[in-house]
């Protein structure tokens, strides 16, 4: 039997025993209870499990089997049950609901952003639509509060899409810090999807209400086309359910949605169903970057690593990687910067040089070894092994390891994709 066909089994055993204990049928519902905790118990023994998932099984099982024990003690005459557990192990009264309730806001909590991240909109090259579009919907509001009011309305949802690796996360910082006073929900799907029956629903409701609570807030959740993607006729009843509830949330029906904002970032916009898709006001397109903007992330990545790449060189570097994304060129800088290590573990042979010590690089020292070709006047045949920790002078990164690197990391983003999106922008967004 399969991990997923043993959970199901489990959930509808014990869904039919709480409705066997809210008809009064108590010896009938007992044996549910019980047969159903087994199931639960094998999922644990003996299919894989994340921890996460076997924490949640378990508080499952003891809710369900102090149900069960005080069923026994009813059947066999010792006591009278009280009110019989819904789903999920609460009881009907108020104070269970919202004990539940703090569950879920207990569960989301981890999401909430403490520490602002360090990025500023300085840091972000180019994009400066999509930047003007966040600020309208941000900081303006929260700064200039009497400019929106009336018919004037800062927005509600922006959705931000665009190949993967161009930044539309690292974005998201950016109105993280920019927001000061603004509470940070940053959200990935997996948080808001559970496998017990009615609690994604929950998860969601409570998610937005955590950000009412704490307005201005901003909602950020990144692969949304995983949660909201478009209605079909073969998709699961738990899935159709977590789309209505974030509708209802976004729509805000007889709530007061003022002060939050929704933030949705996907690499493949056209799943999104068109009622989510009608609801962020504002879809900007993060293209992959121009020349200038590589030249720039060139130079970021490179970092403060030893290398002698002159201005010239990162522009070239720029012009060369046409299609790369942002992702792609910290990995094809990540490789180049190998490089030297690759040459220090292949070389045969080290020549004596004067450089920065290891231990100290403010001073300079006579003694240091570093690799060289075997023809080299005064090259000593050694391997890395006989080099002592302290007296190996680290080579540098140059052009001709950068080309390497760039010789075997293509771009991610095929033509395809850059055709769905243009299109998806020609009909629904706005260049960013």
């Amino acid at each position: 039997m399969s991990n997923q066909t043993t959970l199901q089994k489990a959930i509808e055993i014990v869904t039919k025993a709480t409705e066997e204990d809210k008809n009064g049928n108590f010896e009938e519902a007992l044996k549910l209870y019980q047969h159903g905790v087994e199931y639960f118990l094998h999922a644990i023994k003996y299919e894989a499990q994340s921890e996460r998932s076997k924490a949640t099984i378990r508080e499952k099982c003891m809710q369900y089997l102090e149900r069960a024990e005080k069923l026994k003690q009813h059947v066999s005459g010792q006591a009278q049950p009280k009110k019989p557990v819904k789903e999920g192990g609460s009881t009907d009264n108020k104070s269970e609901d919202d004990k539940e309730n703090n569950k879920f806001k207990d569960q989301l909590s981890s999401a909430i952003v403490v520490e602002k991240p360090n990025v500023k909109w300085s840091d972000v090259a180019g994009l400066d639509q999509a930047k003007e579009a966040l600020k309208e919907a941000v900081i303006l509001p929260t700064k200039f509060p009497h400019l929106f009011k009336g018919k004037r309305k800062p927005w509600r949802g922006i959705l931000l899409y665009g190949p993967p690796g161009t930044g539309k996360s690292y974005l998201a910082k950016a109105v993280a810090t920019e927001a000061d006073n603004s509470t940070f929900l940053s959200i990935s799907s997996s948080d808001l999807v559970s496998k017990w029956l009615g609690e994604s629903e929950k998860l969601v409701k409570n998610l937005f209400q955590m950000a009412r609570d704490n307005k201005p807030s901003i909602i950020f959740i990144d692969e949304i086309d995983s949660l909201v993607s478009s209605r079909s006729d073969n998709e699961s009843e738990a899935a159709r359910r977590i789309k209505t509830e974030f509708l209802v949330q976004m729509q805000g029906v007889g709530v007061d949605n003022d002060g939050v904002l929704v933030l949705g970032a996907t690499n493949i916009p056209w799943v999104l169903d068109s009622a989510i898709r009608r609801r962020f006001e504002r879809r900007i397109y993060i293209p992959l970057p121009e020349a200038p903007a590589r030249e720039s992330l060139f130079r970021l990545h490179m970092g403060d690593t030893k290398n002698n790449l002159t201005p010239a060189d990162f522009r070239t570097l720029g012009q060369m990687t046409d299609r790369y994304s942002g992702a792609d060129v910290g990995i094809a800088v990540r490789d180049a910067l190998m490089e030297p290590v690759r040459k220090v573990q292949q070389a045969t042979h080290f020549v004596r040089s004067r450089g920065p010590s290891p231990e100290d690089p403010e001073v300079i020292a006579d003694d240091l070894l570093t690799p060289c070709s075997p023809a080299m006047p005064n090259a000593l045949e050694m391997s890395w092994l006989d080099v002592p920790g302290d007296k190996l002078l680290e080579p540098v990164v140059d052009m001709k390891d950068m080309k390497k690197a760039l010789h075997s990391t293509r771009p991610t983003v095929n033509d395809e994709d850059l055709s769905k999106l243009q299109e998806f922008t020609d009909q629904f967004g706005m260049e960013g």
